[in-house]
């Protein structure tokens, strides 16, 4: 008898199939302790509970809450379910094994963010997202849908599109076609300044089809990393000449790196490392 707010992404997967084969997939242990987000009335979450020590729920609408704890009221699941009430983005992630759900879409980019930069590591997440945003996550360099999410989610994971999920199989349906998708955490992960590398693909991503020499034409680009320069040569006791130019030594850089008429489109994750490594060496940062 509840009303589900659409708005705020509450489609509840119905499809006891479809439930069965996202677990199938998480390769549940006995003993860990899974993060679920967004669990609604608790279908995946009951399903999950008999098969781990311990699921943590994270749901912001205190209906669902209280629909989620009837559930397993008077069971001998209900010790081993935890809910946590609040948005999940604001809250700083508890100690777990994997994390499966069947997330809010509007908050699937912040949460994957989220997840990848915490630790300690986690072994994987099996997640349900808008079949678009999903293959945005897989997209390699050249394809249509390759973009800043696709090299950054790859840089600190591995990600696999697993299954496609119609509409149907949700009370009320959305709009648009899902996607379920694992992302292993690289563990060690890679050893880069993620703020610094995320500062690069920022700039060569927002005209991704532009080369490289045209996107760091912008003034607001020149302005940041002449003011990033001046920072490092101070701290560095380093001369800055009388008529220097930042707009030079990006091109500069650029040119010796081989990267002036290369476009973000069409660069790998070893691409933007050996970039960045070519800025950073000449002073130049990016955070």
């Amino acid at each position: 008898g509840i009303l589900f707010n659409t708005g705020a992404g509450q489609h509840i997967l119905k499809n006891p199939l479809v439930v069965n084969s996202i677990i199938d997939k998480a390769a549940l242990r006995r003993t860990d302790v899974i993060l679920e987000v967004g669990p609604g009335t608790g279908n995946l979450t009951v399903k999950m509970l008999e098969k781990v020590k311990k699921v943590i729920a994270c749901e912001i609408d205190p209906r669902l809450v209280g629909e989620l704890q009837k559930r397993v009221q008077g069971t001998c699941l209900a010790n081993k379910l935890e809910i946590k009430v609040g948005d999940i983005l604001k809250t700083d992630l508890p100690f777990f094994d994997a994390c499966v759900a069947n997330l809010p879409y509007q908050i699937s980019s912040p949460f994957v963010f989220k997840l990848l930069l915490h630790r300690p590591f986690f072994r994987c997440a099996i997640l349900m997202f808008q079949r678009e945003f999903a293959l945005r996550l897989v997209a390699k360099p050249g394809s249509k849908l390759y973009c800043r999410l696709s090299i950054n989610t790859q840089l600190l994971a591995r990600v696999d599109h697993l299954m496609k999920v119609g509409k149907n199989n949700f009370r009320p349906p959305p709009k648009v076609e899902s996607s379920v998708v694992r992302i292993e955490p690289k563990n060690p992960p890679p050893p880069i300044n993620f703020q610094e590398w995320d500062g690069l693909v920022r700039i060569a991503f927002v005209r991704k089809n532009k080369t490289l020499s045209a996107a760091f034409k912008s003034s607001a680009v020149e302005q940041l990393l002449d003011h990033n320069y001046r920072i490092h040569c101070s701290l560095h006791n380093t001369e800055i000449p009388e008529h220097f130019k930042i707009a030079e030594k990006i091109q500069t850089v650029l040119k010796d790196t081989g990267y002036s008429e290369k476009r973000a489109r069409s660069m790998d994750i070893d691409d933007f490392i050996r970039l960045l490594h070519g800025f950073n060496s000449e002073g130049i940062h990016f955070s």
